[in-house]
């Protein structure tokens, strides 16, 4: 047989509930936690493949660096905008949910393709080199092009004024970084043409170049602008 609480504690148990929704606090959705845990797991390859593969040169070294340095920025450039956007959309739609998991596939697989591009296997021809990195950055190219879009979508979606997810001046916000990153998608995505491997700029293949201007989009933006990329939704 049940005990029925205290009446007290039965009174309380409404109060402390108001008071957590008047204060704004709401359970964390899972489907955000499953993507900071993504994320960070990312994160730990792009640093574990530098320690599987040991450098032969003081030059290397610096490669390796740099390399892990850009999939660090691209990472957590992405989180950034993913979290701030997640604040304010309705995950349990379908549309949400399966972006979202769009998304975590095209971050998780961020790693490896890179290090096709970067780390060349020992034994290889240099024409078998350049083949397997001319395929893995192809592929990079649609990874992070699908990324900007999905995120695009994700701001398209705050967008909409009858949805009212954001206060009305925010409106505007949402919309700008929908354009912006589609046509940095549209940039990303044209790179995928086999000129621009072949096509090179102080022995780097000019698709390499055009996978930078997402990064400084942002970050000089924040600098600069920093309302247009923080979105203070309080």
């Amino acid at each position: 047989m049940k005990v029925a609480p205290p009446k007290d504690q039965i009174a309380t148990i409404p109060r402390e509930r108001s008071m957590q929704q008047s204060a704004g606090v709401h359970p964390r959705p899972r489907i955000e936690t499953l993507a900071d845990l993504i994320f960070g797991l990312s994160l730990s390859i792009g640093s574990i493949a530098l320690i599987a593969n040991p450098p032969k040169s003081n030059a290397e070294i610096t490669t390796h660096i740099l390399a892990f340095a850009y999939t660090f920025f691209v990472l957590i450039t992405a989180w950034m905008i993913y979290t701030t956007y997640m604040s304010v959309l309705p995950v349990e739609t379908r549309t949400v949910t399966f972006l979202n998991v769009g998304l975590l596939l095209l971050v998780a697989i961020v790693p490896y393709l890179l290090n096709g591009v970067e780390v060349v296997a020992p034994g290889l021809t240099s024409d078998q080199v350049s083949m397997i990195q001319n395929y893995s950055s192809q592929l990079f190219a649609l990874d992070l092009g699908g990324i900007l879009i999905i995120l695009a979508t994700f701001a398209h979606v705050i967008s909409l004024e009858e949805k009212k997810l954001v206060a009305p001046e925010l409106v505007t916000l949402f919309r700008n970084g929908r354009n912006r990153m589609a046509m940095l998608a549209l940039l990303i995505l044209i790179s995928v043409a086999p000129q621009f491997w072949e096509w090179t700029l102080l022995g780097v293949p000019i698709r390499l170049y055009l996978w930078y201007p997402p990064l400084i989009s942002y970050w000089v933006g924040r600098a600069v602008r920093p309302d247009s990329r923080t979105y203070k939704l309080a």
